[in-house]
């Protein structure tokens, strides 16, 4: 098995090529290479296309060469990887397509099991053979392009995301120039998708969609399927999540038909967050413990580590911490095995999070510290963003349960405001405007009333422009809490407009708002006074994080 076997030393290989040379007829020598090439190929092949269905790169192209399971064909690949790279390195003059084939298996596997060590060889071992190919300029190409597409989504793995986007940028281009559309097609997902990592929603949103028009031939259904869930992740962050569950369902029906085991799995993953953005615990939980499932039996370690990290998430959501904690730091045990900064870095944001729940606020800063400097690390944009809100809020609670107020939440508020200038500059109106809210909390706690009321009126304005009443409740809340301490005959305004809120209930409403609308009600009845300041935050009366992370917009 790989790690138990010694590779052969160039020079004992040379040796045995020249003495192979001297016993045995040149041209019987060449082809019986070829020959193993092309069963190396077509059982290398047979093995991904068994985990990833019938997709263009392989569609029908080989049967199942008698493997009795997956289990068993994934076995046999691993065993004898390092031997088909050894018959790689001695492949002039065998048919190029059976080489390209091999190729591409091979580093399909390499992603598969996280080996991106030995990706790097074959990316190597690749120019070496393109150069051998005595003026061949067009399988020149072919054998580059497919290799430095896999190299362009490895650098996303490891977190090295301006490095991937260029890659697959040019690889897209490459691929354009050489009328390979359906191969196109999947550059322009795997780029959708680091754009998506880098927190260009739009554009990332466009790249995949230009994919799918290119994969519009029934022939192409399988490779569709990958788009439509990476589509759908896309629209899901856009806060579109029942355009995302649409897309979901109509993916999973198209990996079923193509007998992608592997793509299956990461469409229940998707689908299992759109539940949690929802607040659907329970079916989230099914789904994804559905893709631990299929990535169990693709040997997926990567994908296991991001189940186990979305399961964590589920017990956040549904305000279990002790199991999520411990699931969570199961999962950051795996992703750092799987050299996977991504998932180590959200990982560690969904542990600061679960932390925050159970109350240990400054063990849960350290963490969501940890997350940020990893994704500023990795030019991540998006979970920058959401790392500075969540440490924000977080350190301004931790700074005031010790003084009794709001006061010194200065480093939490410049936290919070470069947060907020990331979500706009990335285009997230559901990120700005929760933001929007943890800055009016402490602009009122520090007595800047008219600034905080400013800013839950921008916040209302964002929530109703992507349809997010849940959001749009508590905002005009923590409105109606300030305006008696920042216009004298405001109180009047107050008690009018908590009327209408709570006049107006709907599915969408967090079940704790409604505990707040009655307990202000009661507040404003007995009068305040102005001179107290703001109270809202002393009494509790604030969104809390399960607030925030569940999305009250449409379901269909």
């Amino acid at each position: 098995m790989r790690g138990q076997r010694f590779r052969m030393h160039d020079a004992v290989r040379s040796y045995a090529a020249a003495r192979a040379a001297e016993d045995e007829d040149r041209a019987q020598a060449a082809a019986a290479h070829e020959r193993l090439i092309r069963v190396y190929a077509g059982l290398a092949d047979a093995v991904i296309r068994m985990v990833d269905g019938k997709m263009s790169t392989r569609a029908n192209q080989f049967g199942v060469h008698g493997f009795a399971s997956l289990d068993a064909a994934l076995r046999w690949l691993d065993d004898e990887s390092s031997f088909i790279t050894a018959a790689l390195r001695h492949s002039e003059g065998v048919d190029q397509q059976a080489v390209l084939d091999l190729l591409g298996a091979l580093c399909d596997f390499c992603l598969l099991r996280g080996d991106l060590y030995r990706l790097g060889e074959i990316d190597e071992l690749t120019q070496v053979v393109a150069a051998g190919q005595n003026g061949l300029k067009g399988q020149q190409g072919r054998l580059v392009r497919s290799v430095q597409w896999r190299t362009g989504i490895a650098a996303r793995q490891l977190g090295e995301l301006d490095k991937a986007r260029t890659t697959l940028a040019s690889v897209v281009d490459q691929y354009m120039e050489a009328d390979q559309e359906a191969a196109a097609a999947m550059a322009l997902i795997s780029l959708g998708i680091t754009l998506h990592h880098q927190g260009n929603l739009p554009e990332a949103a466009v790249r995949i969609r230009e994919a799918l028009e290119l994969q519009e031939p029934p022939e192409l259904a399988g490779d569709r399927a990958w788009g439509l869930h990476a589509l759908a992740a896309v629209e899901r962050d856009r806060a579109r999540l029942a355009e995302a569950a649409r897309l979901l369902e109509t993916s999973l029906d198209l990996h079923r038909e193509s007998e992608s085991v592997h793509g299956e799995a990461w469409a229940h993953f998707q689908l299992g967050q759109v539940h949690l953005r929802f607040g659907d615990v329970e079916p989230a939980e099914v789904e994804l413990r559905r893709a631990l499932d299929l990535y169990g039996r693709t040997r997926d370690d990567r994908g296991e580590a991001w189940a186990l990290t979305q399961l964590g998430r589920a017990r956040v959501v549904d305000g279990d911490p002790g199991p999520a904690v411990d699931g969570l730091r199961e999962a950051l045990s795996r992703h750092r095995e799987a050299e996977d900064a991504r998932g180590e870095a959200w990982t560690q944001y969904y542990l600061g999070q679960a932390l925050e729940v159970g109350g240990e606020r400054d063990e849960a800063v350290r963490e969501l510290e940890r997350a940020r400097t990893m994704f500023s690390r990795m030019r991540d944009v998006y979970g920058l963003a959401y790392a500075r809100h969540h440490s924000g809020r977080v350190t301004r609670d931790q700074r005031a349960a010790r003084t009794g107020n709001l006061r010194n939440s200065g480093f939490a508020r410049q936290l919070l405001v470069d947060a907020r200038a990331d979500f706009r500059r990335i285009g997230l109106a559901h990120g700005e405007a929760w933001t929007c809210l943890e800055l009016a909390v402490i602009d009122a706690g520090n007595g800047r009333l008219s600034q905080a009321l400013g800013l839950c009126e921008e916040a209302v304005r964002l929530f109703i422009a992507y349809g997010d009443r849940r959001g749009e409740d508590w905002a005009r809340f923590l409105r109606c809490t300030m305006l008696p301490y920042a216009v004298p005959a405001a109180p009047e305004e107050a008690r009018a407009e908590l009327g209408r809120l709570a006049q107006a209930p709907h599915p969408a409403r967090d079940g704790r708002l409604e505990d707040c609308l009655e307990t202000y009600g009661v507040i404003l009845g007995r009068g305040v006074d102005p001179a107290e300041g703001w109270q809202a935050w002393r009494l509790g009366l604030v969104p809390n994080l399960h607030s925030r992370e569940v999305m009250g917009v449409p379901r269909a």
